[in-house]
């Protein structure tokens, strides 16, 4: 193969890792050796422009847009992945082997939010931290913005197109449906789904 060739195949490849990143464990000693260089760049230019700790072996796509001002910390566990054309805000704390499909958007308001290890956020799912005053006297861009911050647990499957309103937990282990929209918090091991979001199983089988 041309070197021509070769550095068109790589930037196909990287692609392939910036939407699908959970590729990047797997890559073959050849492939992993120019993709670790080109993460460790990336990663080095996100650790000098914003409030970011990175964790060892994460892939974060430089499609991806992360901002974390001082005091609005975005902090990323081992293993985790976050895919291309997220956009996160801090303060944002990701637990170990956490894994952020692509076009999520997760914003943490002042309260933050937390995600427990080994949990999944499935493309184009969003979780905003803070909300709007509602009163019918003032414009909605004069009410004031409040905030109790999101929690979700480890081991939490978050299924694609899903809404998390500030003020909700998500305890470990639960699983939540495609499409749903989560106005309340949800107990460990629920499965949930709807809109709003209610109760439809459980990852516990009685014998």
């Amino acid at each position: 193969m041309s070197d021509q060739n070769t550095e068109r195949y790589r930037q196909q490849h990287k692609l392939r890792l910036s939407y699908m990143p959970w590729l990047y464990a797997s890559l073959k000693p050849a492939h992993r050796s120019w993709a670790k260089a080109w993460q460790d760049e990336w990663q080095a230019y996100l650790r000098t422009m914003e409030t970011i700790v990175i964790g060892k072996d994460c892939f974060i796509a430089p499609e991806a847009r992360l901002f974390a001002e001082p005091g609005r910390p975005i902090v990323i566990g081992d293993n985790s992945y976050i895919a291309a054309d997220c956009v996160l805000h801090g303060p944002i704390t990701l637990g170990q082997g956490v894994s952020i499909n692509h076009h999520v958007s997760l914003d943490g308001g002042r309260k933050g939010i937390v995600i427990g290890d080994n949990t999944r956020i499935a493309a184009y799912s969003y979780a905003y931290a803070f909300n709007h005053g509602m009163d019918g006297d003032k414009l909605i861009c004069d009410q004031p913005v409040t905030s109790q911050g999101i929690h979700i647990g480890c081991d939490v499957w978050i299924g694609a197109n899903t809404g998390i309103v500030d003020g909700v937990t998500i305890g470990d282990h639960a699983v939540v449906g495609m499409g749903s929209i989560l106005t309340k918090s949800v107990a460990g091991y629920a499965k949930v789904a709807g809109n709003p979001a209610r109760i439809i199983g459980s990852r516990i089988t009685e014998d």
